[in-house]
């Protein structure tokens, strides 16, 4: 009895550290719209967009969603977490205006990826919600010696889109495995509902 109530303290301390931690994160909401529509404040909104559903793609996944695929065939959801996280990076970088290279990352965990996924997804939004011409963010692939680059176009329907399409995946591969998402969340809206 003792050791049942330890755990049920236990787990909810680490309840509580995990909902103080994601308070912290960008995108539990979708930040004010814009005053103006531009190109850059159009873009920024989708990357917002992008942020809130990943937000709650990932919110509270378990060890065993993580590890969870349908098929032999299929990515785990892990995996299709860290294929999000290289698409994020890929929007950063043509934010930034750098260059997409092969790098030697550090291990992270899930929670560590998951914070870093949000974070790099606000700070590209930050960047293109202040811009008027996106012209200027291309994506640019460095893979050896043979550098290519593609124009901004590339991104709405490439990571960007890609990445939308991968957390749709992610919530499925959850409910699959008997965790579904906070359905108080609502992507039409962008708020989490009380």
């Amino acid at each position: 009895m003792k050791i049942k109530f330890l755990l049920l303290i236990t787990s909810v301390c680490m309840m509580n550290i995990t909902t103080s931690q994601n308070n912290q994160l960008p995108y539990y909401e979708i930040p004010e719209v814009s005053e103006s529509y531009t190109a850059g404040t159009v873009v920024a909104r989708m990357i917002d967009g992008l942020g809130f559903r990943y937000y709650w793609a990932t919110e509270g996944l378990r060890a065993e969603d993580l590890t969870f695929k349908p098929s032999d065939d299929a990515r785990t959801a892990g995996e299709t977490v860290d294929h999000i996280y290289g698409l994020t990076k890929m929007i950063l970088n043509s934010a930034l205006k750098q260059p997409n290279e092969a790098s030697d990352e550090v291990e992270m965990t899930f929670g560590e990826k998951r914070a870093k996924t949000l974070n790099m997804l606000k700070q590209a939004a930050d960047v293109f919600r202040v811009t008027e011409d996106l012209s200027q963010f291309k994506i640019v692939l460095n893979r050896g010696e043979n550098t290519t680059e593609y124009p901004f176009w590339n991104q709405i329907n490439g990571p960007i889109a890609d990445a939308l399409w991968h957390c749709g995946q992610v919530i499925t591969f959850r409910r699959s495995s008997g965790n579904p998402y906070n359905s108080k969340a609502s992507v039409f809206t962008g708020t989490v509902k009380q």
